[in-house]
């Protein structure tokens, strides 16, 4: 479940755009965000959904996500604080990821001199991904410009198609902006991960050692899934690792909007594409993902995806030549 600061802070934000408090709780469940009170993922996404609507289109997931980081969450935001560098804050940012990001879980794939910081639902954003993931975006780049005291050259990809008005997409995050991709990612030059950062505190750091790291259930079930991606995971072998029953293994997708195929494809279609991007050819990437033959996978991929290995090779290609 969300701490109860990424939901006030969303809150408060409304307040000084005028909004009531009524009108930004309705339909929550929530009389209030009073401590010691637990709020489900669902309800901060409500909480998000009615501030979107009420303000209409704009800016808002810009700004909200301007102000999530660091965060007030004791010795994990102190060591956020302080980290020596891009890599420490995104390993902090990926192991405590319920912490702060509780609706999308982060993950950093380095493909020799790309690193990309790719994003994934963790609790079933619906209608709401998109709003999530500018303002999670939004975050972590103004976290970068704080700490590394300059505007990083971060390239954004979108898995969503391109909006009629992108002007604030440039206004908040810059110009070099990619639509229909088939995931959402930073993509940014590898090395800027390990360049120091000023007002490093190691102790701080280690600090954050002893706070237990916690994911949401979709991201589990990616990690699973990604670590098992060979072995051609099943249903049943799934459930059988998260301790339950396949019928309630079902259950907990469908309470998250979603299901073990849809799940399974997802990670297939991640891993084509870092292997596609690092050079593999239709057989090699087949191979990697347990198909028995090339055109089979050629069909998965484009059910997948909406498009055929070789479209998706050509776009790789024509993108890093341009980079």
């Amino acid at each position: 479940m969300p701490d109860r600061h990424q939901p006030a802070l969303a809150l408060e934000f409304a307040l000084a755009r005028e909004l009531s408090v009524q009108r930004v709780l309705q339909g929550t469940g929530l009389g209030g965000l009073d401590a010691g009170r637990a709020i489900t993922p669902a309800q901060y996404l409500g909480v998000l959904h009615n501030i979107a609507s009420a303000l209409g289109p704009g800016d808002t997931s810009f700004l909200l996500g301007q102000q999530m980081l660091p965060g007030h969450y004791g010795a994990l935001s102190h060591a956020l604080l302080h980290a020596a560098s891009l890599r420490q804050a995104i390993d902090l940012l990926t192991r405590h990821q319920m912490a702060f990001s509780p609706l999308l879980a982060a993950r950093l794939c380095e493909e020799g001199d790309l690193a990309v910081l790719y994003f994934t639902g963790s609790a079933g954003c619906g209608s709401m991904h998109g709003f999530v993931v500018e303002m999670q975006m939004s975050a972590i780049r103004a976290l970068c410009r704080w700490r590394a005291g300059a505007i990083l050259p971060w390239h954004y990809c979108f898995n969503r198609t391109q909006p009629r008005h992108t002007e604030q997409h440039e206004v908040h995050l810059g110009q070099d902006l990619r639509f229909n991709c088939h995931l959402d990612a930073m993509l940014l030059d590898a090395r800027w991960l390990d360049q120091p950062w000023p007002h490093a505190n190691p102790v701080a750091v280690r600090a954050a050692a002893d706070v237990a790291p916690v994911r949401g259930f979709l991201a589990a079930v990616y990690d699973y899934l990604l670590a098992h991606i060979r072995l051609a995971p099943t249903l049943e072998q799934s459930a059988s690792a998260f301790g339950v029953s396949p019928a309630t293994f079902k259950r907990y997708l469908a309470q998250h909007g979603s299901h073990f195929q849809c799940e399974l494809d997802q990670v297939r279609a991640h891993v084509a594409l870092r292997l596609f991007q690092r050079g593999d050819d239709n057989d090699q990437v087949a191979q990697h993902l347990g198909f028995h033959d090339a055109n089979n996978f050629r069909r998965s991929f484009k059910r997948w995806t909406g498009i055929t290995p070789m479209l998706l090779r050509a776009s790789l290609a024509s993108y890093l030549q341009s980079r």
